[in-house]
């Protein structure tokens, strides 16, 4: 070691050792973690604590971190971090624009679309109503509505949201049925839109059931845009509520999302938000970092040509495309999903006897590979991916490293 390191980190030790103590100290950081605090170097964290970075030809997952945000976001970020103000001016400013934007009487913007979909509830079970804010869950008693109703089809995991509040879920199938099963207890009708091929009822009929019996209707588009007239269009058809995902798409922060529409409601899910404490949204807090992140997020996705980023994305899967075919025995499909990440996505299939590996397999080696890479779709005799949230020049890694593992395996 040189003398200016040595010195480097007998300083950091000194600074650290006074906080961890010697033999904490020994165990919390090692030689490259002193090197870097103290030389101001950039720090690689994601090398510095051994966690895998991956080429993302799958989509918008949670579970693979979402999306990645653009300069202008974190640019925004670092900017709101500089100074102190009061949360809920940022979010009463950032609503107002937001709402313009999607064509909603109001904004705001919360800890996911999770968090939306329950402080949308929130606001329509309590009102303006402090003392049945400070009461949910607990519903009994305090004169609340408690019951949502649903299409069967469109019950999944994510409508925890909705029982968190403590009301109950209704299933209907058909219109008929949804109009019988509305009573006094009907706080509010849910519409999820990825599954709306599924129902029986659409989304007009829906919305006129609801208006008919003065009922808000509420819907998830969690991921669904593309497109980015979605932003606005379940706004215009007159739902009461719209629920959206901010760390895909749109590439805001990953934790942000939006719940738009009726002012009334949303002023008063806000009763049960941050930075108020005695509600059962204080933990879905949303910091002025996040809040000032999306907005800009939403400002750029709205804005950029979204023709030519469609072409870019046909074109760069038309890349990959032209380099498997080559190989005997392969054949390729390019598809866009009805609903939910509605990009183009590239199927690539195989006979069973024609390489001697299975979809799964592929996908494997490739995620065990470097760079690593994760797939979308897998079956055993097929894989797929989507470029939409690769970065540029990324797709020609991935069409390398299929074709080398697949000329590899070849009966």
């Amino acid at each position: 070691m040189q003398r200016r390191e040595v010195l480097k980190l007998v300083s950091a030790a000194s600074i650290l050792g006074g906080v961890f103590g010697p033999k904490q100290l020994a165990h919390a950081i090692d030689k490259k973690s002193i090197t870097a605090i103290t030389s101001g170097a950039s720090r690689n964290l994601f090398e510095e604590l051994g966690i895998r970075t991956f080429i993302n030809a799958r989509g918008t997952i949670t579970a693979m971190t979402g999306s990645l945000m653009h300069q202008e976001v974190l640019d925004a970020i670092q900017d709101g971090a500089q100074a102190f103000c009061m949360l809920d001016e940022v979010q009463d400013k950032v609503g107002e624009r937001i709402a313009k934007i999607v064509h909603a009487e109001a904004a705001v913007v919360t800890s996911g679309a999770f968090s939306a979909l329950t402080l949308g509830l929130a606001g329509v079970l309590t009102g303006m109503d402090e003392y049945k804010v400070r009461q949910l869950p607990n519903l009994e008693g305090t004169g609340m509505k408690s019951e949502v109703i649903c299409q069967k089809s469109h019950d999944i995991v994510y409508n925890k949201a909705l029982t968190n509040t403590g009301c109950k879920m209704i299933m209907v199938e058909s219109a008929e049925e949804l109009k019988n099963a509305i009573t006094e207890k009907t706080a509010l009708l849910f519409f999820l839109n990825i599954e709306a091929d599924k129902g029986q009822i659409g989304h007009e009929e829906f919305v006129k059931i609801g208006k008919a019996h003065n009922i808000p209707t509420m819907i998830d588009i969690a991921a669904d845009v593309p497109p980015v007239s979605n932003l606005w269009r379940f706004n215009d058809m007159g739902f009461d509520l719209v629920c959206i995902s901010g760390g895909k798409a749109m590439r805001g922060p990953q934790s942000a999302g939006i719940l738009m529409g009726r002012k009334n409601i949303i002023d008063a899910a806000r009763l049960s938000m941050p930075p108020r404490g005695f509600n059962i949204g204080r933990g879905m807090k949303v910091n002025k970092e996040e809040v000032l992140g999306m907005y800009v997020a939403l400002e750029k996705f709205v804005n950029q040509d979204h023709d030519a980023t469609w072409k870019d994305w046909e074109a760069r899967t038309a890349k990959i495309a032209k380099r498997i075919e080559k190989l005997p025995g392969i054949q390729t499909r390019v598809f866009i999903p009805k609903l939910g990440n509605v990009t183009p996505n590239l199927e690539i299939s195989w006979k069973g006897d024609a390489f001697k590996l299975s979809g799964e397999a592929l996908a494997e080696r490739l995620r065990k590979g470097t760079p690593s890479i994760e797939l979308g779709e897998v079956k055993s005799n097929m894989v797929s991916l989507t470029v939409w949230m690769m970065k540029p020049g990324e797709e020609d890694i991935v069409a390398g490293r299929l074709v080398e593992e697949l000329q590899q395996a070849k009966a």
